[in-house]
């Protein structure tokens, strides 16, 4: 399946995130703002169009794409950069079920990745997802993440031990200890997303990350 409409970021995208890391101030982006429209903005969007389209077409569900704001909440936090240098996006099922996985694209000027998973389980969700685990369907992720390609690394387990009351010795005791799961392809270069086809290849990312899509999802049934 091809992401038709779109082939890839221009090579303004990255240079202009890195010209806004060296220069993170209101003064700056101000005057850079149309650059900022013409090279990471409108891009983000034709991007959201071609890989939603493909998403939905994927899994059999309709999406809904977030392209995360520019402006960092400085609120609570020590760093007073006002702008985030980094391109993230998200595709989430725009269902009326429950909790389900998503599927992320994050660029950045020393990483490119794109990803699917959950990034955190809450209280009853968190509850189903152990039970899961601990069950026949934790035999079959168990299973789906030993034959994962080449290429598909997982985020780290949140606790250092098993909580109760599954025992420490768990077969599976490395996914119980997790509070969230998300699978992640990362590519070799961020100069990728600039390259013709880049929106080809990583819709075969997800492509090879849905298995795991589909054994979360399941659980919002």
């Amino acid at each position: 399946m091809k992401a038709d409409g779109f082939s890839h970021f221009p090579a303004e995208t990255l240079e202009f995130l890195v010209a806004l890391r060296a220069n993170n101030d209101r003064d700056w982006f101000a005057q850079n703002k149309a650059a900022y429209e013409r090279a990471v903005k409108r891009p983000a969007e034709d991007f959201c169009r071609a890989i939603t389209a493909r998403l939905d077409e994927l899994s059999g569900l309709p999406h809904r794409p977030k392209i995360f704001r520019i402006h960092r909440d400085i609120r609570f936090s020590r760093d007073k950069t006002p702008y985030n240098t980094h391109l993230h996006i998200s595709f989430t099922p725009d269902t009326d079920a429950g909790h389900r996985p998503g599927w992320y694209f994050g660029l950045e000027p020393e990483l490119l990745t794109v990803g699917t998973g959950v990034f955190e389980f809450k209280n009853a969700d968190l509850d189903a997802f152990r039970a899961r685990v601990a069950g026949e369907d934790g035999e079959r992720l168990a299973t789906l993440i030993e034959d994962f390609p080449v290429g598909i690394r997982l985020s780290k387990p949140e606790l250092k031990r098993v909580p109760q009351p599954y025992p420490a010795d768990h077969p599976r005791a490395e996914l119980l200890r997790r509070k969230s799961l998300a699978g992640w392809v990362d590519f070799a270069d961020p100069s990728k997303a600039c390259e013709s086809g880049f929106a080809d290849r990583c819709f075969d990312a997800f492509v090879r990350l849905k298995p795991l899509f589909d054994w979360l999802n399941a659980e919002s049934h």
